[in-house]
C-alpha cells in the first residue's frame, strides 16, 4: 500500500437506526425488504481480519454493507453474508489532492462528517449518505452529476481486494487493471474490498445554489436537459400518475455549490422516523395521484431560486428514518432502467403511459438524463440517454407482471435496468443486457455469490476461471 500515515481515526456519524437488522438474527432484509432469505453473519472488524474469515468459510459468501440495494444483489440465501460496516475507518488524507482513503464499510456519509468541514464534497453521490464506500464501488453508483461527473468509479484512484485464497492485489488503473475494472460494478463477487481511495471535490460552502422549473411532458424535459448541460447537478420529479394534459409533467431541480465562502456548519442528526409498517392499502392510485397533485403546485411558481442546504438538496429521504415501512410489510420494488438517446424519448413516454394505466402509482418518481462520461467499470449501469426510476409496494398478482411489462419494454428500446435495484429481472433479461456478464464470471472469487447472481446467471453462479 503506498500510503504511509495512518490515522485509523473512527469517524462520528453512528449508524442509523436501519442498520439494526444487521446485528439481530436472521433473516436478512435489503432495503426494498423483498425477497427475505436467511443467512450467516459473519462480522468484519480490522482489515486484517479478512483473508482469516475467508479461509475459514466452506459455504459461499458476500460480501455487504448498510443494505441499502433494493433487491437480491446484496443477499445470500443460506449463505455467509461478510459485514463489513465495523471496518469504517479513515486512513489517509491529503487536503492538496483530495485523495482520501478509507477503509471500505465507512459510509458515505462519515466520509462528508470528515470532510465537509474541511472544505471537501464526495465527487458522486446517491440519493442517501447510508451506503458504504466498498458498496458504492461495488455498485459503481451515480448520482444527478453524471453527465459532467461519471459514475462513483470515475473518481477511485485505487484499492485493495482480497481474495479467498488469500491473494491480496492492489487494484487501480495500472495495476491490475482488469481487476480494476471487473470490481467496478462488480456486484461484489470479485473479492473484499478492503480500502479504498476516493478523490473528493472543493467546496466553499454548504449550501447549493438551487433552481426548480416545473414543466409538462418529455418534450419539455429534454428541453430544459439540453438548456442546463452547464449546471453541475440536475434531476426531476415526474408524476407516473397522471394523464391528459397532465402526462409527465415534474420539476426539474437543478443545483451547484455556492461559490459564496459560508461556515461549515456540522449536519444535525436525522429526528424522524417513520414508526410502523403501514397498511397495505395506503399507497394507491388515488393516494399517490393526490400526493402529487400536491407536491407539483406546492411550487406556487413555475420557476424557483434558492440557496439550500446539500443534506435537502441530495438527501431529502434521509431525514426519515425506515422511510421504507410506507410501503408495508410486503416491502418495496423499485424499477430503473437506462434507455440510449436512440430511443429515449418514445421509450420514457411508452413506460410511462405503461405504468399510468396499471392502477400502480409511484411518488418516488425520479427523472435524468445520464451523460457520456465513460466509466472504468466493466459491468457500470449507466449508458448515454434518459434513467427513470421508479418506486412500487408489492401488490400481489399486479407489481410483478408490471415488472416484467417494464422490463421486456426496455429491452424492445435498447435499454437495460440497474441490478443494485432489482428484484425481479429474469436470467434472459439480464444476460441480454449485460452481455459482458461472461467475463465478469471469470474474475469472480470462487467462495463469493449472491442471490441476484444466481438468479440472473440461471446457473448456480457462472464457474470463474481466473
Amino acid at each position: 500500500m503506498p500510503l504511509t500515515v495512518e490515522v485509523e481515526a473512527a469517524t462520528s456519524t453512528p449508524a442509523p437506526p436501519s442498520a439494526e437488522s444487521h446485528q439481530g438474527p436472521p433473516p436478512f432484509e435489503s432495503w426494498g425488504r423483498y425477497p427475505t432469505y436467511s443467512a450467516k453473519i459473519v462480522p468484519l472488524n480490522w482489515r486484517s481480519d479478512v483473508p482469516a474469515a475467508l479461509a475459514g468459510l466452506t459455504d459461499s459468501a458476500l460480501p455487504v454493507g448498510m443494505g441499502r440495494s433494493y433487491g437480491d444483489v446484496c443477499l445470500l440465501k443460506d449463505g455467509n453474508l461478510l459485514l463489513t460496516t465495523a471496518m469504517d475507518r479513515l486512513i489517509d488524507f491529503d487536503p492538496e489532492t483530495g485523495i482520501l482513503t478509507a477503509e471500505a464499510g465507512i459510509t458515505l456519509a462519515q466520509i462528508l462528517d470528515f470532510a465537509v468541514p474541511r472544505g471537501f464534497f464526495l465527487p458522486v453521490s446517491p440519493g442517501t449518505k447510508y451506503v458504504t464506500l466498498g458498496g458504492a464501488i461495488a455498485n459503481d453508483i451515480h448520482g444527478k452529476n453524471h453527465h459532467v461527473a461519471g459514475t462513483l468509479g470515475c473518481h477511485v484512484p485505487s484499492f485493495e481486494l482480497v481474495r479467498s485464497d488469500g491473494s491480496r492485489r492492489l487494484c487501480s488503473p495500472t495495476e491490475n487493471p482488469d481487476w480494476f475494472a471487473a470490481t467496478i460494478g462488480g456486484l461484489g463477487l470479485t473479492g473484499v474490498i478492503t480500502w479504498a481511495q476516493l478523490r473528493l471535490r472543493p467546496i466553499v460552502s454548504r449550501m447549493i445554489d438551487y433552481e426548480g422549473i416545473q414543466f409538462h411532458g418529455v418534450d419539455e424535459f429534454l428541453d430544459l436537459t439540453e438548456r442546463n448541460r452547464h449546471v453541475e447537478y440536475t434531476v426531476s420529479w415526474v408524476d407516473c400518475a397522471s394523464e391528459g394534459k397532465n402526462f409527465a409533467r415534474g420539476i426539474f431541480m437543478l443545483g451547484d455549490h455556492s461559490k459564496v465562502p459560508a461556515e461549515f456548519k456540522p449536519s444535525p442528526e436525522p429526528k424522524l422516523a417513520f414508526p410502523f409498517d403501514a397498511p397495505g392499502f395506503a399507497l394507491n392510485h388515488t393516494t399517490v395521484s393526490l400526493f402529487n397533485t400536491v407536491f407539483f403546485h406546492k411550487q406556487i411558481k413555475s420557476r424557483v431560486k434558492a440557496l439550500q442546504d446539500y443534506e435537502p438538496f441530495f438527501y431529502p429521504l434521509d431525514k426519515v428514518l425506515h422511510w421504507n415501512r410506507m410501503y408495508g410489510k410486503r416491502g418495496l420494488l423499485q424499477f430503473q432502467y437506462a434507455i440510449p438517446w436512440e430511443h429515449a424519448k418514445e421509450g420514457t413516454i411508452a413506460i410511462l403511459h405503461e405504468v399510468a394505466k396499471s392502477g400502480l402509482a409511484s411518488f418516488l418518481a425520479v427523472l435524468k438524463a445520464f451523460g457520456d462520461v465513460p466509466s472504468p467499470g466493466l459491468m457500470s449501469f449507466p449508458e448515454p440517454g434518459i434513467t427513470l426510476a421508479l418506486d412500487f409496494p408489492i401488490k400481489p398478482g399486479v407489481s410483478f407482471p408490471l415488472f416484467e411489462r417494464l422490463a421486456d419494454m426496455t429491452l424492445e428500446f435498447g435499454g437495460r435496468l440497474y441490478p443494485a435495484k432489482d428484484a425481479a429481472m429474469t436470467a434472459a433479461q439480464f444476460q441480454t443486457s449485460y452481455p459482458q456478464w461472461e467475463r465478469l464470471a471469470r474474475f469472480r472469487d470462487p467462495l463469493l455469490t449472491s442471490s441476484f447472481w444466481e438468479r440472473v446467471t440461471d446457473s448456480a453462479g457462472a464457474k470463474p476461471t481466473l
